[in-house]
C-alpha cells in the first residue's frame, strides 16, 4: 500500500469531493420524514424543554423502546446551534460521512489509498445512502457504530503491534452501539468474529481480543443510563426494551408487514446500486481465492509444494493468504452473518442491513482498484467490462424509463427536474456502455461515477424541494397554529403524523378507532384533527353538524400504476368543529 496520493487517486478524491455536496445541501428546506425522522427530531426537544436527558419522551408520554445516546447527540446539536429540523440533519449527515470514511479506511486495508476511494465514493454516491443519511436518524448511527467496530477490529488484525489501541477503539464503538439501538450492536459483532477465527481455524484466538477487559468498558458505557432507569421505574422499561422491542421482534411476527427470507436480496442490490452489481465477481473471486489458498495451505501442511509455476500463477492471482486476503474475508463474513441474521428475523426492514455497507463499498472499491492496475490479471478486466456494461445499460434503462413516466403523468405527479434527472441517466449510462467497449475502457467507471453524481446533485436541488407539496403536515400544523386555541384538541385519525409534535409544540392525540375521534368531538371542545379524505366521507354521517373541512393537501401515493393511469393523488384534510369552507386551501 502506498503512502500518498497519485495523479488518478487525486481526481478520485476531488469527484469524491464532489458526491459528497449534497449530504451538507438544504437539509432544513425539507419538512419531517413520518414517522421515523420525527422521532429523534422531537424526543430530544422534549428532553431539552423537561431538562431531563435520563427519561425520554416523545408527544410527553415516556418512550423507553431505544436507548438515547441518538437523542443525547440531537440535544446537543439543538443547545449549540437551536431547535431546527437542520441541525438534527446535520447530525445525520455527519454520520453519514463517517461511514463513508469507515469504508474509504477498510478499502485502504483491504488493497490501497486507490481502493479506499473507490470504496468511498461508492458508498457516497449511492442515492439510498444518500436519502438514508437525510430521514433516518437511529438507523444511520448504529450502522456508523457497527461499522466502526469492523473497522477497528480489521486495523487491530492488520496492525499487531497496536492491537490493544485499536481493540480499546472497537469495545467503545460496541458501547456506543448498544447505548443507541441495543444488545444487536454487541451480538452480532461476536458472530461475526467467532465465525471469521474459526473459518481460519484459530478460535484459541479470541482470547487475544482481552474479553473481560472489553466487557468493562461496554459496562461503565451503558450501566449509568440503565441503573439511572432502574432506580427511577424498576425493571419494567428495561424489560420491556430488551425483551419486547428486542427478542419478540426476532422470533415473533408482531410488527410490520410479513416478508420472505430472501427479502434482504433485492434490498442490498438496491440500496448500493449500481455497485452492488460488483458483489457478483467479487463473491466469485474470493471463492475461487479461498479454495486455492486452502489447497495451498493444505499441500504445504503436507510437505507437498506445488510447482512452481502453479505458485508463480496463484501468487499473481492473490491466492496467498496475506492480511489483505484475510480481510476481504472479514468483510465478506461481516456481510454474510447481518444480512442471514436478520433474514431469519420474523420481523424485516430494509435498513436492519445499513451496517454491511460500509463493508461493501470497500469490497467494490478493492476490486476496482485491483482491476485499474496496468498489471491485472484478464479475469478482473473481463469481469469489470460485463458489469459496467450491465450498469450502463441498467442505468441507461432507468432513465429512459424515468423520462417515459414522468412524460405520460398527469400535472400532479410531474416533479420539477424528473425529466432531467431520466435523461442525466440515460445519457451518462448510454455513455458508460460506449466507453467500456472502447479503448477508453479505464473512464467508464468515473463516468458512471459522474453521471450519479450529476444525479444527486438535480435530485436534492430541484426534485426534493419540488416534492413538499406532497408532504402536507408542516402547512396543515401552521394552520392548525393560527387558528386553535390553548384548549384545543389535536391530532391525526388513521394517518401517521407524529411529526405534528414537533411542528405544534403540543401533545397531539393519535386515534385509530372511531369511537375515539366521536368522543373527542362530543366534549364540546376545539377539534383539529388530521385525516385522509376517505376516512372522512365515511365519518361524516356520524361527526356533529358543525364539523367541516379547513383545509387539504395532496398526499403521495407511491404506485406506478397510479401514476400512468393519472389518478388524482389523495388527499389529506384538517377537520374541525370551529368552522371552515368544505375542501378549503
Amino acid at each position: 500500500m502506498t503512502g500518498s496520493f497519485n495523479r488518478r487517486q487525486l481526481i478520485l478524491l476531488a469527484v469524491l469531493c464532489l458526491a459528497a455536496i449534497p449530504y451538507f445541501t438544504r437539509l432544513g428546506a425539507s419538512s419531517l420524514w413520518d414517522a421515523n425522522e420525527a422521532f429523534y427530531t422531537e424526543t430530544p426537544r422534549e428532553m431539552i424543554e423537561s431538562g431531563d436527558l435520563v427519561n425520554p419522551s416523545f408527544n410527553y408520554q415516556p418512550r423507553f423502546n431505544k436507548p438515547p445516546l441518538a437523542y443525547w447527540i440531537v440535544a446537543a446539536f439543538y443547545k449549540l446551534f437551536g431547535v431546527s429540523a437542520t441541525w438534527e440533519r446535520l447530525a445525520m449527515t455527519l454520520a453519514a460521512m463517517a461511514m463513508i470514511a469507515t469504508a474509504f479506511l477498510l478499502g485502504r486495508l483491504l488493497f490501497s489509498i486507490e481502493a479506499g476511494l473507490y470504496a468511498a465514493l461508492a458508498l457516497a454516491i449511492a442515492p439510498r445512502f444518500l436519502m438514508f443519511s437525510r430521514r433516518i436518524m437511529i438507523d444511520v448511527y448504529m450502522a456508523m457504530f457497527m461499522a466502526a467496530v469492523l473497522l477497528f477490529f480489521a486495523l487491530a488484525e492488520a496492525r499487531p503491534n497496536e492491537r490493544r489501541r485499536y481493540l480499546t477503539l472497537m469495545y467503545v464503538a460496541v458501547g456506543l452501539g448498544v447505548m443507541t439501538k441495543g444488545p444487536a450492536a454487541a451480538v452480532l459483532p461476536a458472530f461475526v468474529f467467532v465465525i471469521y477465527f474459526a473459518l481460519h481455524r484459530e478460535l484459541r484466538r479470541l482470547r487475544s481480543l482481552m474479553l473481560p477487559y472489553g466487557a468493562l468498558i461496554v459496562a461503565a458505557m451503558v450501566s449509568p443510563w440503565y441503573l439511572a432507569i432502574y432506580e427511577q421505574h424498576g425493571w419494567h422499561y428495561i424489560s420491556t426494551f430488551l425483551l419486547k422491542d428486542n427478542l419478540s421482534r426476532y422470533t415473533q411476527p408482531v410488527w410490520g408487514p410479513r416478508r420472505g427470507l430472501f427479502f434482504y436480496i433485492p434490498v442490498i442490490i438496491g440500496d448500493m446500486f449500481p455497485w452492488s452489481l460488483f458483489l457478483i465477481p467479487v463473491l466469485f473471486i474470493a471463492a475461487r481465492r479461498w479454495l486455492g489458498t486452502s489447497r495451498l495451505i493444505e499441500r504445504l501442511r503436507r510437505n507437498r509444494p506445488l510447482p512452481a509455476e502453479t505458485t508463480r500463477r496463484r501468487a499473481n492471482e492473490g491466492v496467498a493468504d496475506s492480511t489483505e486476503a484475510r480481510l476481504q474475508r472479514l468483510c465478506l463474513i461481516w456481510v454474510a452473518v447481518i444480512v442471514i441474521f436478520f433474514s431469519l428475523s420474523q420481523n424485516k426492514e430494509d435498513l436492519y442491513v445499513l451496517p454491511i455497507y460500509p463493508a461493501v463499498a470497500a469490497l467494490v472499491g478493492a476490486f476496482l482498484a485491483q482491476a485499474a492496475r496496468l498489471d491485472a490479471s484478464s479475469l478482473l478486466i473481463t469481469w469489470t467490462r460485463w458489469t459496467v456494461a450491465v450498469m450502463g445499460f441498467l442505468i441507461a434503462t432507468t432513465g429512459a424509463g424515468l423520462l417515459y413516466l414522468f412524460a405520460h403523468a398527469s400535472a400532479d405527479y410531474r416533479f420539477d427536474g424528473a425529466r432531467a434527472l431520466g435523461f442525466v441517466l440515460m445519457c451518462g449510462g448510454l455513455i458508460a456502455f460506449v466507453l467500456v467497449w472502447s479503448k477508453s475502457r479505464r473512464l467508464a467507471v468515473p463516468a458512471v461515477a459522474l453521471t450519479l453524481i450529476a444525479f444527486n446533485w438535480l435530485f436534492v436541488w430541484r426534485t426534493l424541494p419540488d416534492f413538499e407539496r406532497f408532504k402536507p403536515v408542516r402547512p396543515l400544523c401552521a394552520r392548525i397554529q393560527a387558528d386553535a386555541p390553548a384548549d384545543a384538541l389535536v391530532g391525526y385519525y388513521r394517518y401517521a403524523a407524529p411529526s405534528m409534535v414537533f411542528y405544534l409544540r403540543r401533545q397531539v392525540f393519535e386515534y385509530y378507532q372511531p369511537e375515539e375521534l366521536l368522543t373527542a368531538f362530543a366534549t364540546g371542545r376545539a377539534v383539529y384533527c388530521l385525516m385522509l379524505a376517505d376516512e372522512y366521507e365515511t365519518l361524516k354521517p356520524q361527526l356533529p353538524p358543525q364539523a367541516s373541512v379547513l383545509a387539504s393537501r395532496p398526499v403521495f401515493q407511491v404506485k406506478l400504476k397510479s401514476i400512468l393511469d393519472k389518478k388524482e393523488p389523495p388527499q389529506l384534510l384538517l377537520i374541525t368543529n370551529k368552522g371552515g369552507a368544505e375542501f378549503a386551501q
